[in-house]
């Protein structure tokens, strides 16, 4: 098997909201370290907006039930930041990817219609960016653009919703099966090939997101944001043992990335 097959395969086209888009960035220089009254009281605002939000605050009950201790960190990280923890879209990107990274990799365990509902709510965001701003489509299927992304989520928060959701439930059911799903074989990844190239995708096109080939000039951001579209279509109409040996080995190297 093509190891940097696989890995762009985890890593690039499904990259996205909850895989790395990271909103607490690096304290400006100069800027003063919060002492403990503030901390507290950005712990309390917090804490306020994510349970009185009528959009997200189903999701962060429900991750402050299944995984508390993950919950209790996420509101340290965020206390710490005072002046920037108001914005109850970044809150919920950076909760449910603090999630993925620490208990990600429980999701390759899940049922498959439980993969199903992730990758589909994956693939729902990525539409309505192809839609609106290709550009940040593109983003999107590489990790980048989180302060654009965070614009957007809070115009398509059904989305973000669905996708943090599907994420939490499908960690959930990882964790009660003790059985690891197979690898995906060679004839998996040629399936894929050639279910890409039949609908139409350019050599360059399938390059670019199965090898994380470059070009000169690169691919632009109208083919590389509709061959990114075309893929996860194409991952999800596969037959659904081959879909479901993809889609667990590519949430477990984002999990571990």
């Amino acid at each position: 098997m093509n190891l940097l097959r696989v890995a762009l395969l985890g890593l690039a086209a499904l990259v996205a909201v909850i895989l790395g888009f990271a909103y607490w960035g690096a304290r400006p220089d100069g800027s003063a370290v919060p002492g403990p009254q503030e901390i507290a009281a950005s712990r309390r605002a917090v804490e306020r907006l994510a349970s009185a939000s009528p959009d997200y605050g189903g999701y962060f009950d429900a991750l402050k039930t299944a995984y508390p201790s993950d919950y209790e960190a996420f509101l340290s990280r965020a206390s710490e930041r005072p002046g920037e923890s108001d914005d109850v879209d970044a809150l919920a990107i950076e909760a449910a990817r603090d999630l993925r990274r620490s208990h990600g990799v429980l999701a390759a365990r899940a049922d498959g219609a439980a993969l199903d509902r992730y990758f589909d709510a994956r693939r729902a965001i990525l539409g309505a960016l192809a839609a609106q701003d290709r550009r940040l489509c593109v983003d999107f299927l590489y990790g980048g653009g989180h302060a654009d992304f965070v614009a957007f989520a809070r115009d398509h928060r059904p989305l973000l919703l669905a996708l943090a959701q599907s994420g939490l439930a499908a960690i959930k059911d990882g964790a009660e099966r003790p059985e690891r799903r197979p690898a995906p074989q060679e004839e998996d990844f040629r399936a894929l090939e050639n279910a890409l190239r039949a609908q139409g995708l350019s050599n360059a096109a399938i390059g670019a997101l199965l090898d994380g080939r470059s070009y000169d000039p690169p691919l632009g951001d109208d083919e590389l944001c509709q061959a990114g579209v075309t893929y996860l279509k194409t991952l999800a109409a596969l037959p659904q043992e081959a879909r479901w040996r993809i889609y667990a080995f590519a949430v477990e190297l984002m999990a571990r990335s």
